[in-house]
């Protein structure tokens, strides 16, 4: 609370620096790893094969069966489960929280350096109200501990910028920032999107040209592109190179636009307001004072925002990482605001705090907090002598991190939904599941014997399959809240049906 306090803030304060630092670290670990109790999307959970005891269960997307999922930033993941299944560690609650207090780390180690970053540029009630405005983002509370690669790619893009040449910077390096660039290219190649603009500024701005190209950016990009080529192969078992797969799938052949798609002008009519948030003011005004000195940085924001507003898949978290430079532009706002400095850093911590309590701890938590019952049944299944859990979700697919939250073989399946890449006799389960969903249960199901023990679904389809519940023995186990905003397939609860 110390740290957001608005009337400390708005005094000179000798040592408050070295409290930021002090703080921030354990801040971070602490609230955020606490904190974030729902739902972003389901990618955000280390999902695929667990083989950490002696048998392999689990779930591969169809991203990994295409080929345009790299392995470097599981690999981190795998590591420390490895760790803690050879320490005998390795219970589900400590795989489910160990990658959110490692993200938690990291992007308290980016904020930090980012402050660094700041002070070293501007003076210290600029530095310190860019780095109030970037602790208070209910946005970043709300992505920075999660296991998406945007949550990762933001960090390291916070990092590689401290290195990065911009104007009166003191902590220069070329090689340092283009590793870090290259990293969060290889954790998700749409970085380079990002990073783009910043590489041909450095250019232009460089006087020994030839060395930079000779030196740098060849060596240095080869390297990312052999390593991250190398990793794969070794874990696909053949050669892959996912970044290609990644543009071939997503943008050439438009696949991403099978999970929806939406008008051009989304990321500036509803993304980045949604994402600044009650910052936006502050932007607005912050573009207007400090544009001359800061241009790249507004240059790669509007660069970011223009390239992924042409590709009709469009999602919040895609423009996550340029809302740290948003922050710098924010802080010579409230810098230069005076006698409004208290009421606006109040309106800021308020309004945050409200936004990043009820995203994080309320809405769309259903689909985390039922797998608290259904990894209950693993302690069933171990019991050879009743009958086995068999737990099918009639759900959209992907709603629950699934087998990363279970961490036992326990039987489980849920409505698929791959995009149609050209296989032979492709179909959407989900979607013909919900066209008709008593015929899809009845057709799936034509004997009781095959009949799961149990059922997973909003609300909403309650009514639909009410006939097939009653008919067949299933009772209402559970009732657990998802969201105040039910939408479309998704509702407001999730039910747990249990066969008798």
């Amino acid at each position: 609370a110390s740290l957001l306090d608005s009337s400390s803030l708005c005094k000179p304060h000798r040592h408050v620096y070295y409290r930021l630092r002090s703080n921030l670290s354990f801040r971070l670990a602490r609230c955020f790893t606490l904190v974030i109790k729902s739902r972003l999307v389901s990618l955000g959970f280390p999902r695929g094969f667990i083989n950490l005891n002696s048998e392999t269960y689990g779930y591969l997307t169809w991203e990994w069966r295409a080929g345009i999922r790299g392995f470097t930033y599981p690999l981190f993941f795998a590591f420390l489960y490895k760790i803690l299944h050879l320490l005998n560690y390795d219970s589900v609650h400590l795989l489910i929280w160990l990658p959110r207090v490692a993200q938690a780390l990291l992007a308290a180690f980016a904020d930090v350096k980012f402050f660094s970053l700041i002070r070293t540029l501007e003076k210290p009630d600029v530095a310190r109200w860019t780095f109030f405005c970037h602790l208070c983002s209910w946005f970043s509370w709300f992505c920075c501990t999660r296991t998406l690669t945007n949550s990762t790619e933001t960090s390291l893009t916070c990092l590689a910028l401290c290195y990065f040449p911009l104007p009166g910077s003191k902590t220069h390096s070329s090689k340092k920032y283009l590793l870090l660039a290259a990293l969060a290219v290889i954790v998700r190649p749409t970085a380079l999107i990002v990073w783009f603009p910043l590489l041909i500024y450095h250019f232009c701005q460089e006087e020994h040209k030839l060395r930079l190209i000779t030196q740098n950016y060849v060596p240095i990009g080869t390297l990312a592109l052999v390593v991250s080529a190398l990793i794969d192969c070794l874990f696909y078992k053949k050669w892959t190179l996912v970044q290609w797969n990644f543009l071939k799938f997503n943008v050439l052949h438009g696949v991403a636009d099978f999970y929806g798609s939406h008008p051009w002008h989304w990321y500036f009519t509803q993304g980045f307001p949604v994402v600044i948030g009650p910052h936006l003011p502050l932007f607005l005004h912050g573009c207007a004072l400090a544009f001359r000195k800061y241009k790249i940085l507004l240059g790669a924001v509007v660069w970011t925002v223009v390239v992924y507003s042409f590709l009709p898949h469009k999602e919040f978290r895609f423009i996550y990482p340029v809302l740290p430079f948003c922050m710098v532009f924010c802080g010579t706002s409230l810098a230069h605001l005076k006698a409004w400095c208290r009421a606006a850093t109040t309106v800021l911590v308020v309004s945050n705090s409200v936004l990043a309590l009820y995203t994080g701890l309320i809405h769309q938590r259903g689909v985390l907090d039922v797998m608290d019952p259904v990894q209950a049944l693993c302690d069933v299944s171990r019991n050879s002598s009743v009958p086995q859990p068999d737990v099918l979700f009639l759900m959209p697919c992907h709603s629950t991190p699934f087998y990363s939250h279970v961490h036992c073989p326990l039987k489980m399946r849920f409505l698929e939904c791959p995009p149609d890449l050209g296989d032979e006799g492709h179909v959407d389960e989900a979607d013909r599941f919900y066209d008709d969903p008593l015929l899809w249960l009845r057709t799936s199901f034509p004997y009781k014997s095959s009949l799961p023990t149990h059922l997973v679904l909003f609300d909403v389809l309650e009514k639909e399959i009410a006939t097939f519940l009653q008919g067949n023995g299933f009772k209402r186990k559970e009732e657990i809240f998802h969201t105040h905003a039910p939408e479309g397939r998704v509702g407001g609860s999730i039910f747990i049906y249990e066969r008798h």
